[in-house]
């Protein structure tokens, strides 16, 4: 087994040789990567460079802040090799979530006061954007973007201490993502379907430029989400939703948990009668089976042939980024990162994911039965 394993490390890591065009910078990222599989508690530059067998971190800091490389090429490596794994052209879903990052002090780009879901409240953090592509093989991280509030970007000469290009104006969280789903779908990423939760649903800019894209989607939205009834009137969702009929819920599971089914009543609304041909456009409401006032709202933009069944499908796969964070801050230090410039930051996250899929891989690897060992590609 073990040395199954390390033949498909060595076969995973070939696959980003071409983006490190000097020796010690591919014999770097390849310590790196191995060093995040690893089993120490915290992955830092010291830690990363003792398992590596050097006697301090500088090496490894040399690999985030200052070797040439194509920290971008090896995101489109990342990714294509995620869905040469587990791609689903039909039921493959992108999702799109963040997660925070906390900090001390305010030299590290992006970093302020901000609200994080990872602290759960308002924290000195550095907030990342994600994608992530989740089929029934399995799930992970494929693209990612460092949000930078308004007081950067309005600071240029702070930005440019951070390492932060004059170029790089100030962008939205929904932008970012709509970035993200634009390179996955410029790189021929098979999928279907499209999920995010209330802070990417509630932005219509994104859920407009999804449709003109064709991109079928089931965003969650905020109860005080405006929609266009049947009747031609904007209603919110909430007060929409009141109206469904008791015998119009249907309880179904939207996956499996922890414990178990994850089970909810759920209804479908349809709005917007303007539409087009072969489209539908619904609201979808999941209602908890233990306390009915919870409700959760996703405006869908979806074929006329979908069923409900796949609505609450793609409805519940948004958990699956969810998941993917855990595994990367668990298991590939996603979070464990010390560095405070721009590039530094994408080059760390981007190993970091590196790692995660390797350990997508060999996992749906095991579970076929077949060795662990990834083809490289020249």
């Amino acid at each position: 087994m073990a040395l199954g394993w390390s033949a498909g490390f060595e076969a995973f890591i070939g696959r980003f040789a071409a983006r490190f065009p000097r020796v010690e910078s591919r014999r770097r990222m390849r310590c790196y990567v191995r060093g995040l599989l690893g089993e120490v508690e915290r992955k830092n530059g010291w830690t990363l460079a003792e398992a590596a067998g050097d006697a301090g971190p500088e090496g490894m800091q040399r690999l985030l802040n200052f070797y040439a490389w194509d920290t971008e090429g090896v995101r489109d490596d990342v990714r294509a090799a995620v869905v040469e794994q587990i791609g689903d052209a039909e039921q493959g879903v992108l999702i799109v979530d963040e997660t925070g990052f906390l900090k001390k002090g305010t030299k590290s780009a992006g970093v302020a006061r901000q609200y994080s879901g990872t602290a759960g409240r308002i924290e000195n953090s550095q907030i990342g954007v994600f994608l992530a592509y989740a089929s029934a093989r399995g799930r992970a991280l494929i693209d990612r973007d460092l949000y930078l509030p308004k007081e950067w970007t309005s600071d240029r000469e702070r930005c440019r201490m951070a390492g932060i290009d004059d170029e790089v104006k100030f962008a939205t969280k929904p932008v970012l993502a709509q970035r993200m789903i634009s390179r996955a779908v410029e790189a021929g990423v098979p999928f279907g379907w499209v999920t995010g939760d209330e802070a990417y649903g509630g932005d219509t800019k994104l859920r407009l430029w999804l449709e003109t894209m064709d991109i079928a989607h089931v965003l969650a939205v905020p109860k005080n989400a405006m929609v266009v009834s049947m009747e031609l009137a904007k209603v919110r969702v909430d007060r929409l939703v009141a109206e469904v009929s008791d015998d119009a819920w249907e309880r179904l599971s939207c996956g499996d948990g922890a414990h178990g089914p994850r089970c909810y009543d759920w209804a479908v609304v349809d709005i917007r009668p303007l539409r087009r041909a072969e489209w539908g456009h619904w609201l979808l409401a999941r209602r908890s089976i233990s306390d009915p006032s919870d409700i959760a709202y996703y405006v869908c933009f979806v074929p006329v042939d979908t069923t409900v069944e796949e609505l609450v499908r793609v409805a519940g796969s948004r958990w699956a980024i969810e998941e993917s964070f855990q595994t990367a801050k668990n298991e590939t230090g996603l979070d464990h990162y010390q560095v405070r410039g721009y590039e530094a930051w994408y080059r760390h996250i981007t190993l970091s994911m590196t790692a995660a899929a390797f350990l997508v891989i060999i996992r749906d690897t095991a579970k076929k039965g077949a060795p662990a060992t990834p083809t490289a590609t020249p």
